[in-house]
């Protein structure tokens, strides 16, 4: 029988999340039942849900920072039994065939990638709705072991921020020898100074905001500096190896660009609703290269929760309950939150 579901929907562009339920498909041979426990709130969320990007598909259940327990597993399964504590992030099934699945990247799917909401499952048809909601139901391929050690609900933002962040320093061998700096200390930026510093890099914070040095260097950044100051930019310039860019609103690329050394190179996570120009001198003098990267797929993901136990790295969260999503869309924009909200399903 299909699973009923309450949740938080977006109904339309304009108005508040508000309650809203709905049917999860009974688990087939090869999926997994989830209650969910916890859920982050991604500024991913509040774009898609407010049409920021385009393409908004109503009603609308975001959330892909998605931790929970196993209540049952097709007769197929053979990863996971009920109990098990798992998680699920930003897609819940790919094609499978195209040469990214077959890599393991199926983040980067060039047949049809299933994001875990504001999509459509296999079918192309069936809409898929996210976890701010009670239960899901995913095929077992797309479900991630939590490792003892992270506490539940600092272990959800992992599912997206801890992704993120951990895929490039990965991707582009950050290690000890490196200068890292990360633009901005929110969700994003304060998962990516833990999870630098743990590689070994000497990690500059590079905010707008002198009150979150002390933050900063608690985290691990070993500098911090304002980009309010313009002699910022003088001082560090040609200084980083890497920049990792989590911000999501419109600011000055060349500025950041320049404080690359030669042969560096500017990651983007962030994404701003304005798209940026970027000047060509920013980057041919100095052979620099402007970048981008996208979440991570399930076999990554899962070494990064592995190496966050490993490491004693977990997110610095915020619970709220359901009732407050729409209070904490608005604290996000304004920056007020150290440093996810993760929202406690049990109350739903």
């Amino acid at each position: 029988m299909p699973i009923q579901t309450k949740a938080y929907a977006a109904k339309s562009p304009t108005t508040p999340l508000e309650p809203f339920s709905f049917e999860r498909r009974d688990p087939g041979d090869h999926d997994v039942a989830i209650e969910i426990l916890y859920c982050g709130i991604c500024h991913s969320d509040i774009h898609q849900a407010r049409d920021e990007w385009g393409g908004a598909k109503y009603p609308m259940v975001p959330g892909h920072e998605i931790v929970g327990r196993v209540t049952r597993v097709g007769r197929a399964v053979r990863k996971f039994k009920a109990g098990d504590t798992v998680g699920v992030g930003c897609f819940v099934d790919s094609c499978r065939e195209c040469p990214s699945c077959k890599k393991g990247n199926e983040q980067y799917c060039t047949g049809h990638v299933s994001f875990t909401y504001n999509g459509t499952e296999k079918d192309q048809k069936t809409l898929t709705q996210g976890g701010y909601s009670t239960a899901i139901t995913v095929d077992e391929n797309y479900v991630l072991n939590i490792p003892k050690g992270i506490p539940l609900e600092q272990a959800a933002p992992l599912l997206c921020a801890g992704i993120t962040t951990y895929s490039p320093l990965r991707k582009w061998g950050v290690n000890k020898d490196h200068k890292v700096a990360v633009v901005g200390l929110g969700g994003l930026g304060h998962m990516a100074v833990k999870l630098a510093a743990a590689l070994g890099a000497e990690v500059t914070v590079l905010s707008t905001s002198m009150a979150k040095e002390g933050d900063a260097k608690r985290l691990g950044a070993a500098y911090f500096a304002s980009t309010k100051n313009e002699k910022t930019f003088e001082t560090l310039s040609e200084h980083f190896d890497f920049i990792i860019d989590t911000v999501s609103a419109p600011h000055d690329l060349n500025s950041y660009l320049n404080l690359l050394k030669i042969d560096g190179t500017m990651i983007l996570v962030g994404v701003p609703s304005e798209p940026a120009a970027v000047h060509a001198f920013s980057l041919i003098p100095k052979r620099r290269s402007l970048a981008g990267s996208l979440i991570g797929g399930i076999r990554e993901t899962q070494e990064m929760l592995n190496f966050c136990a490993e490491k004693g790295i977990a997110s610095d969260v915020e619970v709220i309950s359901p009732q407050k999503i729409n209070e904490a869309y608005e604290r996000v924009l304004r920056g007020d939150v150290k440093y996810r909200f993760v929202i406690d399903l049990s109350t739903l």
